[in-house]
């Protein structure tokens, strides 16, 4: 009974292997790295796929692990949960090409070093990969994307074969993301407030190859052991399309003009306030409301989804939830003795704000300066005029 058993999980094998095609010797695996586009967000960092090419089979193919559908079923409503749900998928390269082509995006292409065997293993498991009822994963921007799945993939083939290279680097992944996309566009200041400490503390070796072009280089130093030998895992590097490299444009009316706009706006406002010995309840209901909406929305992030860099958010602190209950208070005329300890705490929350960030236990967005500013100001005026 044992024999027939082990000789049917053998035939089994053997016909799951044998429904892929037989690579030629004239195959390559390629690792494709794009450049940034600087339309959309999400284009920001560059995109990595996996190219298959194999002239005698006419084989000329992308795998692309950047796939998601913007009409599928409560796309949105999973976005904001952190269920992103990504796809592999698999078209012809000319395809893949023509898109970059037509956004002016650099592609590089590095070519593997690979023997028949490593070959047809990688196709394999692409192969086996984008069916249906394997192409989907669980997208996560840091530790889940086009590129960590590339690179697991290739450590889970090449298995001890595969050496990383590399000398230690102390940054972040915050730091990381930074020289990507300007601090001073709404995209990343968006980012900062929603994202939490995780992405400031030292990223391993392995985790700065969540962006494309750290993926790309990673790959150019490593190494496989073959024969006793150590050969490059690169054997052929070389530009498809040479764009210059396209930068995220930062907008007329960006953050820091209009923060600082806002921040000279109450300075006027809190002046005329206080030469007139009187209260200015529509802006201090404003400030109160929009700070504690944004707390509010931290705090969903934080507490009910799935984002895996959305907890320990210390944006918190000055973006405090209860000032959403607060804000209605202050439209009263006569306000309650106790809302002068209130506006205290908000106060020390602003200055411990700046000591986390002082001390980068988690560093804001530098366009958020403004914001502390405007705010310690009129909580230190409310302090001080509570009777008001």
């Amino acid at each position: 009974m044992k024999k027939t058993i082990t000789f049917l999980f053998l035939i089994s094998t053997f016909i799951s292997f044998s429904q892929f095609t037989e690579l030629s010797e004239k195959a390559d695996i390629s690792l494709i790295t794009s450049g940034p586009g600087n339309i959309e967000l999400y284009e920001a960092f560059g995109h990595t796929t996996i190219r298959v090419f194999d002239p005698k089979n006419n084989i000329d193919d992308a795998y692309n692990y950047g796939i998601f559908d913007f009409n599928a079923p409560n796309f949105y409503l999973n976005f904001v949960k952190g269920n992103m749900r990504y796809k592999l998928a698999k078209y012809p390269f000319y395809r893949f090409l023509y898109g970059y082509k037509n956004d002016k995006r650099w592609i590089k292409e590095q070519i593997l070093n690979l023997n028949q065997e490593e070959k047809q293993h990688f196709f394999n498991y692409l192969e086996n990969n984008v069916k249906p009822e394997n192409a989907t994963y669980s997208y996560d921007p840091y530790f889940n994307n086009c590129s960590t799945v590339v690179r697991d993939l290739t450590k889970k083939i090449l298995a001890d074969k595969l050496t990383f290279n590399h000398n230690p680097q102390v940054t972040t992944l915050r730091a990381l993301m930074d020289k990507e996309l300007p601090q001073n566009t709404w995209g990343s200041f968006g980012i900062d407030i929603a994202l939490g400490s995780i992405l400031d503390r030292k990223a391993s070796f392995e985790e700065t190859m969540y962006l494309p072009d750290h993926l790309s280089q990673a790959f150019k130093n490593a190494t496989i052991s073959r024969d006793s030998k150590q050969i490059p895992l690169v054997k052929l590097e070389r530009n498809i399309l040479d764009y210059k490299e396209l930068e995220q444009n930062i907008s007329v009316f960006n953050p820091l003009l209009v923060f600082s706009f806002l921040l000279l706006f109450v300075l006027y406002i809190t002046y005329k306030n206080y030469k007139n010995n009187i209260r200015s309840k529509w802006l201090d209901f404003t400030i109160y409301f929009i700070t504690g909406i944004i707390g509010l929305l931290i705090v969903f992030l934080w507490f009910f989804t799935n984002h895996s860099t959305a907890v320990k958010n210390y944006n918190i602190l000055w973006a405090f939830t209860p000032n959403l209950f607060i804000s209605f208070i202050l439209l009263k005329k006569k306000l309650p003795k106790w809302i002068a300890k209130y506006n205290l705490l908000v106060l020390i929350l602003v200055f411990v704000s700046l000591m986390i960030w002082i001390l980068k236990i988690q560093v804001f967005s530098i366009v958020l300066l403004p914001i502390i500013f405007l705010l310690g100001v009129r909580y230190f005026y409310l302090w001080k005029s509570t009777d008001l």
